[in-house]
């Protein structure tokens, strides 16, 4: 159970580990990418405001050598300056800085808030400037000077004009330093997803410890309980609680487990029944032998006829034992052939006649016209008959009858023996077809036979997958009837 506990458990946090960083990466990636994409559109947006800035002092200087500095300080730049060289003019009243082509002015923002807004553009930004030919002559990290831009990264920038003239090209993006403002809400969304999902992973190692637990414990009254069976304890249950699939699986058990004893006792049952029958002719034979050995009894004919009878009797007992063995292993071979039952019937009656006369009972027949054939093991089929016969006749009174009859249904032939006799109560129908089981209680074989007649009747009638039905009343006769399915 404990490795069955470790198992899981560590199923269950190799899951949790798994999807908790995909989770992460998920996340982090993500956030990346619309963080990436929110402050390239924010550095456009700079770049197109500082690029004025940019091409007035091309303009004047007529290069780009010291714009570097006036990147830096924009706002600086601008209130020294009053033209843009390219057809703006700059106002550098109180009101603050306005041109013609755009930059800042007051219906934007403030003169105070412009200047915030310039300062934090100038600490938190990296500033790259490109000529037209793509060559990078200002970058405030210093490390792309002298450098040739793909054209990919020039499209992320914003044009310096000078009039319908392209002289460069103004790139505003954050610096590469994790003390950024970027990196640190990069920096503040991985900690919070990797705090997010330690608490959640805690939270489902707790459940699921509780849940694993829960599974674990009927497992363990279950193997508990499988144990005492193997040790010889066949009373062993084990509680069952709700309908999930482990309570079904406890169920199963419990119906196992009971089977399994009532087999056992229905084995020990058995095993005195045998005893008892063979003992009973055993004895009689020793006893009689020993008698006659010590001269008490004669050793007439009649005596020696009386000990052949036992003989007989006990080599029955062990031939139906020997064919009902081999019907419930499944190793009795039936030798099948195309047989007619009127013929059977009248075969068997035919056989059983003199011992109705003996009783005093009208043994008749009642055979259908025109009976289809089965495929049937004639011998086989015989025995069962002649079983069925021999029990009416064993129990009806003189002087009433037995009918064996003969007739067909939709897909099988029905062979019946019904007699007048005293009948069999309810309670006692269940068991006529177990093994050593008499309504006679008192074993006596003047009124009972073995008790194996009808459980052979039943196994051979399942050998020829047919089936056998009884019908009783009391004080009105019993009915056995025999479905054999025509093929």
């Amino acid at each position: 159970m404990h490795s069955l506990w470790t198992k899981l458990m560590g199923a269950f946090v190799v899951v949790i580990v798994a999807s908790t960083g995909m989770v992460a990466f998920l996340v982090n990636r993500t956030t990346a990418n619309q963080f990436e994409l929110y402050t390239t559109q924010t550095g456009q947006q700079w770049a197109t405001q500082l690029a004025p800035v940019a091409a007035n002092y091309y303009a004047r200087a007529g290069s780009w050598n010291g714009v570097d500095t006036a990147l830096r300080n924009p706002w600086s730049y601008s209130m020294t300056s009053g033209s843009t060289g390219n057809g703006t003019t700059w106002d550098m009243g109180e009101s603050g800085m306005m041109g013609n082509t755009g930059g800042w002015s007051n219906s934007d923002m403030s003169e105070s808030d412009m200047m915030g807004e310039m300062n934090t553009m100038t600490f938190s930004d990296r500033i790259i400037l490109a000529q037209a030919n793509g060559t990078v002559v200002v970058d405030t990290a210093n490390t792309l000077i002298g450098r040739q831009l793909p054209s990919d990264d020039l499209a992320k920038g914003a044009p310096i004009m000078l009039g319908e003239q392209r002289v460069g090209t103004l790139i505003v993006t954050p610096l590469d330093a994790p003390a950024t403002p970027a990196g640190d809400f990069i920096g503040a969304v991985n900690r919070s997803t990797l705090w997010a999902g330690i608490a959640a992973s805690g939270l489902a190692v707790i459940l699921g410890s509780a849940l694993f637990v829960q599974i674990i414990r009927p497992l363990r009254r279950l193997s508990l309980a499988t144990q005492g069976i193997a040790a010889g304890d066949l009373g062993q249950r084990v509680r069952v609680n709700g309908q999930d699939e482990i309570s079904q699986l406890a169920m199963t058990f419990n119906q196992m487990a009971e089977t399994l004893q009532h087999y056992t006792t229905e084995r020990q049952n058995m095993i005195s029944d045998i005893a008892h029958e063979l003992r009973t002719p055993l004895a009689i034979i020793q006893g009689n032998l020993e008698a006659m050995l010590d001269g008490v009894i004669p050793t007439t004919s009649d005596e020696l006829a009386s000990l052949h009878q036992e003989a007989l009797r006990l080599n029955r007992l062990i031939t139906d034992l020997r064919t009902l063995s081999l019907v419930e292993a499944g190793q009795l071979h039936l030798h099948k052939r195309s047989i007619e039952p009127g013929a059977l019937v009248e075969q068997v009656a035919a056989r059983l006649h003199l011992n109705a006369q003996t009783k005093n009972i009208a043994l008749e027949t009642d055979i259908a016209d025109a009976l289809p054939e089965v495929q049937a093991d004639p011998e086989r089929l015989a025995q069962v008959m002649t079983n069925l016969v021999d029990n009416a006749l064993r129990y009806s009174p003189n002087g009433t009858r037995v009918v064996v009859g003969a007739s067909s249904a939709a897909g099988c032939v029905k062979l019946s023996v019904s007699d007048d006799g005293p009948g069999i109560p309810p309670e006692d129908v269940p068991h006529l077809f177990e093994r050593f089981w008499r309504a006679e209680k008192s074993r006596n074989r003047v009124s009972g036979g073995s008790g194996l007649g009808l459980a052979i009747v039943k196994q051979l009638v399942e050998a020829h997958h047919g089936q056998v039905q009884v019908e009783s009343h009391v004080g009105r006769g019993t009915r056995f009837e025999v479905q054999i399915p025509i093929v």
